[in-house]
């Protein structure tokens, strides 16, 4: 047997670990162009922040106001917030802004809430014990803003962030299916915003889908959704984001910091190149692993479907999530068919023979993200997944492995 590394359990152990394939198969790894690229040096974090883009640096910006929110993504994104919140907070402590004026909001959008576990892993013992740390209420809580020009969406956002008069982001930019790619606005919105402003920006969404297809899917970032967002996070008026790139380990290793549109932009130019994949074809078998986003593996086969042979094949995703899929009261299911107003089904493609979901850690309620059908496999032992395959290839096979599949994208 040959064996391949995969990056898992990011919240967990953060580790490598070696998936056994047959010596007789072919194997194409496929890596985003900036996999092994170096995480960032401390030295490298405090330049961004000093030098802001269309931005003063935090600590000006600070000056005279009375209170902060820091804005925060949540478990599905792999941001160590962590490790770049303290540089934060050493500027707002230089504007003279006391810790009792600061406090921190999960950008849930309609993701379920997090646990203190969540918090700490998210940002740090020391910050717990420091700053209250809330999470965001979709259902409630909420007071508008305005509305959209391009979908007429009427913004109404968390009342403790519109509260505060310095509104502070911390995230990443990697692709993503709907907006292009994920960040910038969209701490806002879908972030922070209420039930009903982000079910009608996906709603509309959903309906532009089919009259403009060339426009949506991961890395185009020229969409109305991503207009939408961004016209939303300027009426609640956030000041300043900090947007990181990661490398297949989930590293940050490039940021960006400053105004929302400009900043987000130059992320942006960067993540283009940056996540961009080695075109593949013609493959029997399509190892997906999603270990950004284990907790929403059905984004994962998506890039996995396209470069199937003509003759059909089948597709493995790896989603291993001690946590399990993440509770989505706006698209996820609540039980036997009863599911979130804008749910939608992850398909199966005719050329994909089988979808074969492989987790050690069982969730039969995450089930629901994938119609019912023979060709949706769900398997939680490695050997259990090669006896299946080696059914079908007995000799000779291509197989194709994205490393980092819900935020790898190709332009093929």
């Amino acid at each position: 047997m040959s064996k391949i590394k995969l990056p898992q359990l990011g919240w967990f152990d953060n580790k490598e670990v070696e998936f056994p394939l047959p010596n007789r198969w072919q194997v194409e790894m496929a890596h985003i162009v900036g996999y092994n690229r170096p995480k960032m040096k401390p030295a490298e974090i405090r330049a961004v922040l000093a030098n802001p883009i269309g931005s003063k640096p935090i600590k000006e910006l600070a000056k005279g106001k009375k209170d902060v929110v820091i804005i925060f993504d949540d478990m599905s994104r792999i941001t160590r917030t962590s490790e770049l919140v303290h540089y934060v907070l050493e500027e707002l402590a230089e504007a003279g802004i006391e810790d009792k004026h600061i406090r921190f909001v999960c950008a849930l959008g309609c993701h379920g809430a997090l646990t203190r576990v969540d918090f700490v892993k998210k940002l740090g013992e020391d910050i717990m014990v420091r700053f209250p740390v809330y999470n965001h209420n979709p259902f409630g809580n909420y007071v508008p803003v305005g509305k959209t020009k391009t979908y007429g969406t009427e913004v109404f956002v968390n009342a403790e962030v519109m509260a505060c008069d310095l509104k502070i982001s911390i995230g990443m930019v990697v692709p993503h299916p709907m907006s292009g790619f994920g960040g910038g606005g969209k701490i806002i919105l879908p972030g922070v915003s209420a039930f009903s402003t982000i079910q009608y920006n996906h709603h509309k969404t959903y309906s532009d889908i089919s009259k403009m297809p060339d426009k949506w899917g991961p890395g185009k970032f020229d969409n109305p959704m991503r207009v939408d967002v961004e016209e939303a996070a300027v009426l609640a008026g956030l000041d300043f984001i900090i947007s990181e790139l990661i490398n297949y380990k989930g590293e940050a290793v490039a940021l960006f910091a400053g105004a929302l549109k400009p900043t987000f932009a130059e992320a942006v130019k960067l993540a283009k190149t940056h996540y961009l994949s080695p075109a593949m074809s013609d493959k029997d078998i399509i190892i997906s692993n999603t270990f950004i986003k284990g907790n929403e593996a059905f984004m994962g086969p998506r890039i996995a479907n396209i470069v199937m042979n003509k003759k059909g094949g089948d597709v493995v995703c790896i989603a291993n999530a001690p946590d399990g899929m993440i509770p989505h009261y706006l698209l996820g299911p609540f039980g036997d068919n009863k599911f979130g107003p804008e749910h939608q089904f992850a398909s199966v493609p005719e050329t994909v023979k089988r979808t074969i979901i492989y987790t050690e850690y069982p969730d039969l309620a995450g089930r629901g993200w994938f119609a019912d059908s023979d060709k949706v496999v769900y398997v939680h032992k490695w050997d259990e997944v090669l006896k299946m395959l080696e059914a079908d290839y007995p000799g000779a096979a291509k197989v194709g492995v994205y490393p980092n599949s819900e935020i790898q994208y190709c332009t093929g």
